[in-house]
């Protein structure tokens, strides 16, 4: 009978291709991670691993085993969670990835009411960009996924996760008050603050700009909304802002509508073998009820 430890290791080598990372995800040194990997090729008496460079590949026979361990991690999960959650207290601890406009405008809310309901239900949150999360719960560091999807722009897509929409918000055009910009054409010669590259949601605004008919002029970029909203009202830039970030409206920024009414998705993904989680079912419950009336 191989052991199902080992199986992991060799799972999670598959999934995140290095031994220190693997190291670093399972809290273990690299030389004990390649001494399970070694036990395990014994114990199925063919080589796993090969080196290149400085680094260590899967043989084929290896992912064939990993896949194995897929299924067989799978469905002792399954099996843990229908035994630990068949009564009605929940207990334990789920570990949910948020990205930054989520965990503002409906988090806070949403932990109370968890807090209120199941007061023995220990609930971690960690800001992720969407794109990280997803690989991140699907390599089971995180239980579920609060992520985003702009208009033309699929999300990364994993083997054996689900999705379920959480609600959709409007993407609006955010301007200084005081200004007399009344279109996205009035804004071309404007300085603008955009998330960086890379990112889903400065590639969409980019574009945006582009079928606008001018190329914007990103004179800042950060990540954090709450610095786009401060630049924004303080009357140094304009931006593209979501919904739930302008949930109350801002004090100094004002909003246009934009061709179209574009929308941003968010939805929720977690493991599709955790999904039945009695856990993640109360967080996706108190998900919908917290945020079914705050979008616009």
């Amino acid at each position: 009978m191989l052991d199902v430890r080992r199986l992991r290791v060799l799972l999670e080598l598959q999934q995140r291709e290095t031994l220190a990372d693997v190291a670093v995800a399972l809290h273990q040194t690299p030389s004990a991670i390649s001494q399970q990997l070694a036990l395990l090729e014994k114990e199925v008496g063919t080589q796993l691993l090969r080196k290149v460079g400085r680094r260590v590949q899967l043989t084929p026979k290896a992912h064939t085993l990993a896949n194995y361990a897929s299924q067989v991690i799978d469905l002792l999960e399954r099996a843990e969670n229908e035994v630990s959650h068949s009564g009605s207290r929940l207990t334990g601890t789920i570990k949910v990835a948020v990205f930054q406009s989520a965990a503002l405008a409906f988090m806070p809310q949403v932990l109370g009411e968890l807090a209120s309901l199941h007061p023995e239900l220990r609930v971690t949150m960690t800001q992720r960009e969407p794109e990280t999360a997803l690989r991140e719960t699907w390599t089971r560091d995180f239980d579920l996924v609060i992520a985003e999807q702009y208009p033309g722009h699929a999300a990364p897509w994993h083997p054996d996760l689900d999705r379920v929409e959480l609600t959709t918000d409007a993407l609006r055009l955010a301007v200084p008050a005081s200004g007399t910009v009344r279109s996205l054409s009035d804004a071309r010669t404007l300085p603008w603050v955009m998330e960086p590259r890379g990112a889903a949601s400065r590639h969409w605004a980019e574009q945006a700009c582009r079928v606008a008919g001018f190329e914007p002029d990103v004179r800042f970029e950060t990540a954090d909304l709450q610095a786009h909203i401060a630049l924004i009202a303080s009357g140094n830039a304009v931006a593209f802002l979501p919904g739930l970030m302008t949930v109350g409206a801002p004090a100094g920024v004002r909003l246009i509508d934009l061709p179209g009414n574009p929308r941003r998705t968010v939805f929720t993904s977690a493991r599709a073998s955790a999904s039945e989680r009695a856990s993640i079912g109360a967080v996706r419950r108190a998900l919908t009820q917290v945020t079914r009336d705050l979008v616009a």
